[in-house]
């Protein structure tokens, strides 16, 4: 599990489904068989030097992803998992991409950026305004929803921490909901058509 707090950005030195990223933080306490979020997307070491680690990346996770788009010297977010005494800095991230969006706009807005991301129908019925969303594996606050595409505002601090600075409109982001609004649909019976199995009768039989 992670929480959306980036540790570091990594350079890519080897792109494909044997992913080399230098790095220097993360490695810190490395072992083998650790997960690291790359771009959001939890990854298994399975090799490292003193300045890089490599993971081994399924074609699924390329093509579901914007890893399979990255080029040698491309920057990517990281995150090591969180140990159990760590603080909760974000929200709950799983580290499994639901999909990706391309940021369509991007403006200064004060001291902040604002991100305007467009992305599928299917993603944006997990969002909510003022409700948490992972891009690139960088936990984010949710300023506007609506049917097309989200918005979200970024400090400095995340600006100079992430990669997020050297983005610019058309680019592909991976996009993680917030997991807890997917477990809500599974329980309630909620279908693709918004119809839920939830009535009198089933609240009747939960004891309400």
């Amino acid at each position: 599990m992670f929480t959306g707090i980036i540790e570091e950005t990594g350079v890519v030195e080897t792109p494909g489904t044997r992913f080399k990223i230098r790095a220097k933080k993360v490695l810190a306490d490395v072992n083998i068989g650790d997960s690291i979020s790359v771009n959001g997307a939890c990854l298994t070491v399975t090799e490292f030097t003193a300045d890089s680690f490599t993971v081994d990346v399924m074609p699924e996770s390329l093509r579901c992803t914007n890893l399979g788009s990255l080029k040698k010297g491309d920057l990517v977010n990281l995150e090591r998992a969180m140990p159990a005494n760590g603080r909760f800095g974000g929200h709950i991230v799983s580290g499994h991409i639901d999909g990706t969006g391309v940021i369509s706009d991007i403006k200064n807005d004060g001291i902040a950026v604002i991100y305007t991301i467009a992305a599928d129908e299917k993603i944006l019925r997990y969002i909510i305004n003022k409700g948490s969303v992972t891009i690139d594996g960088i936990s984010l606050t949710v300023c506007h929803i609506d049917e097309k595409c989200f918005s979200v505002s970024v400090i400095p601090h995340t600006q100079k921490q992430t990669d997020l600075a050297a983005k610019k409109a058309g680019c592909t982001v991976n996009i993680e909901t917030d997991i807890i609004a997917g477990y809500v649909e599974k329980l309630l019976g909620i279908t693709q058509k918004n119809e839920s199995k939830v009535d009198m009768d089933f609240l009747r039989k939960c004891g309400f």
